[in-house]
């Protein structure tokens, strides 16, 4: 079973995730894939409260936070596992927008125009194969597309990359969930 959740930032949605993830693990192998690359230190110190949240559930955490579909395929995953990818968000920006750290700092090394395609297909492939093993996915995304301000050309395209990411996710998923303040409405 593969599972996408959704919602605003800091609303619950990594602790349900966790919840969910480990209880489709069945006590198989248990994953949680890691997406978030730091360029700083409130990166670090939100990975840090990730890590400690983590603690005591039996993950085995993977730093994965391009690429996803290479994956499938190695050696120290097994597909028959449950998957936690925390965040579709991170993966997509990730892609979209390289940086680099130089000299300790990061720089920006321009916009990937086939990201959004490349990542939407990966994800789909990687949830699809995982299924496909008898496996499960639970796919946690923010929900960043819904306002109705206007943003710079290059975020509209990263919110509408991300919607259509989600939209191709909630496809193939079995269930789409969204949490808003630690509560949880089943759409799927």
């Amino acid at each position: 079973m593969n599972v996408l959740i959704s919602g605003g930032a800091k609303n619950g949605k990594s602790l349900y995730a966790q919840q969910t993830a480990s209880e489709l693990a069945d006590c198989g192998p248990l994953y949680y894939i890691a997406t978030m690359i730091p360029h700083d230190g409130e990166d670090r110190a939100r990975i840090e409260r990730h890590v400690k949240e983590r603690e005591g559930w039996g993950f085995t955490t993977i730093e994965q936070g391009k690429s996803i579909a290479s994956l499938i395929g190695r050696e120290d995953v097994d597909l028959k596992g449950s998957f936690l990818l925390d965040s579709v968000t991170a993966v997509l920006e990730n892609e979209m927008f390289p940086v680099a750290l130089k000299e300790g700092k990061p720089e920006f090394l321009g916009e990937d125009e086939e990201a959004p395609e490349r990542v939407k297909k990966e994800l789909v492939a990687f949830g699809s194969a995982v299924k496909e093993a008898g496996g499960s996915v639970v796919f946690v995304s923010d929900c960043i597309y819904g306002d109705s301000c206007g943003y710079s050309p290059s975020t509209e395209k990263y919110r509408r990359a991300l919607a259509e990411a989600d939209r191709a996710l909630a496809a193939v998923c079995d269930k789409v969930t969204e949490v808003t303040c630690g509560i949880t409405e089943e759409w799927k």
